[in-house]
């Protein structure tokens, strides 16, 4: 599998998966690291590592579609089957969505469908959870769609929120499980054992 990896900040996400595909736990290949900041620490990673980069920003475009127009035509040049987001702070466009459709993966650090949506990313996420009074957090794969946060559940793991927690000190207790549960989800994709039924997703045993 061909992964693309969509990312706007320091990539420890993007390390996870590096890693794995290092090691062999992930029978893939990172064929193209995107991101719309320009001085996103994943873009330096990817480089020292030899991954392909591209800086692709809306602001740079007449239009939408020649922004999605333009991220397709850089899909297709990396030869990318699969796009995983993570850490990517911006809507996917349509077009893109559509043709990568059931195979664009997102990994956010709550228990979806709580805690997530337009707005809801980094330390917000880990603010909110508190500001609740929830026991437990942790982190979700899912399938990406048009919506934020919306597509189909493929994985989840969980954390204690400890009654003494920060954003910061429960934000390091999630990271951990998002770089063990990310990769794992991928390989199940790779393998094809991620099964998707509508609004439903599992990996398959």
């Amino acid at each position: 599998m061909n992964i693309a990896v969509f990312a706007s900040g320091g990539g420890s996400n993007f390390q996870a998966i590096l890693d794995a595909i290092r090691l062999g736990a992930l029978p893939a290949r990172a064929c193209l690291l995107l991101s719309n900041l320009s001085d996103a620490g994943a873009l330096n990673l990817a480089r020292e590592r030899g991954v392909p980069t591209l800086y692709c920003s809306r602001k740079h475009y007449a239009s939408d579609q020649a922004f999605a127009d333009a991220m397709l035509s850089s899909l297709r040049s990396s030869g990318a089957d699969f796009i995983a987001l993570a850490g990517y702070l911006k809507r996917v466009p349509t077009p893109v969505v559509a043709a990568f459709r059931d195979r664009i993966s997102n990994i956010h650090p709550a228990l979806l469908p709580s805690f997530g949506g337009h707005g809801m990313f980094g330390h917000h996420v880990h603010e909110a959870v508190i500001a609740s009074g929830a026991k437990v957090s942790g982190a979700t794969v899912h399938l990406v769609d048009e919506e934020y946060d919306r597509g189909p559940i493929v994985a989840q793991r969980c954390v204690p929120v400890l009654p003494n927690d920060t954003p910061d000190t429960l934000a390091e207790r999630v990271l951990v499980i998002e770089h063990e549960l990310y990769p794992m989800t991928l390989k199940a994709f790779s393998e094809g054992r991620v099964r998707i039924d509508g609004r439903r997703a599992w990996i398959a045993v």
